[in-house]
């Protein structure tokens, strides 16, 4: 895999705090898509933080809306979908391209200052799932084969949230290969959600990815997203 042969993908809302620190942790030889959402100056930041290979979407909409635009205006064959809220470890984009072929790479999201032991909780558990044959995909340090994600039909728009978790699933069940990677790293730059209520933020999603899964997810809840983006500051 080439960088050359890469596009970022970036759903960005209201992320003026975040945003510098994000892209001063991606080569500025990369391509990036932006689709914004914000009400704030984000759009306007990255505009002028990065001025090369960059392009900057403004239009509303949830976050599996503006991956799925992000992944439709790309034309590389790799899409490396991330959030604002983190940062690439600095040996991220050297291990990016000694990636094999798969359909679908992913890694843990960590964190260098709060929290952690939980941060390395969690990627335990990704690594307990991936091991068990179910994916724990994030959709902060996920890298997609283009023609693998639009073979199933792109990211369900119907969902607010797990959109990344689901899709990955899908592209499994369609036979392409999935790798899980615990050394390729990104770092939480943002604590919000945590501050509110590790539990509350794990229970949420074990019970919703359970619920998508298995199929069990009644379609009219579907849309909903439980509370996850309510009172994002603590």
């Amino acid at each position: 895999m080439r960088l050359s042969d890469v596009t970022l993908v970036l759903a960005t809302k209201d992320e003026a705090r975040n945003i510098r620190v994000f892209l001063d942790s991606v080569p500025k030889d990369l391509s990036l898509v932006a689709v914004d959402a914000s009400r704030d100056e984000t759009p306007d930041l990255i505009e002028r933080l990065r001025p090369r290979k960059t392009l900057v979407v403004r239009e509303p909409g949830t976050v599996t809306q503006a991956r799925q635009r992000g992944a439709e205006i790309a034309r590389t064959r790799w899409l490396l979908f991330s959030d604002a809220d983190v940062a690439f470890a600095e040996d991220y984009f050297d291990r990016l391209t000694g990636l094999d072929e798969a359909g679908v790479h992913y890694g843990p999201k960590l964190s260098r200052d709060r929290f952690q032991p939980y941060y390395r909780r969690m990627a335990r558990g990704q690594w307990l799932c991936h091991s068990c044959g179910i994916p724990a995909a994030s959709g902060s340090n996920l890298v997609v084969d283009r023609g693998a994600l639009f073979s199933v039909g792109g990211f369900d728009l119907s969902l607010s949230c797990n959109e990344d978790s689901e899709l990955v699933w899908r592209i499994k069940r369609a036979g392409f290969p999935i790798r899980f990677h615990q050394d390729l790293v990104v770092y939480a730059i943002d604590h919000r959600r945590i501050l509110r209520g590790r539990l509350d933020k794990t229970l949420h999603s074990i019970c919703r990815c359970t619920l998508l899964y298995t199929g069990l997810m009644p379609r009219r809840l579907r849309g909903l997203d439980w509370g996850y983006w309510q009172n994002r500051d603590p």
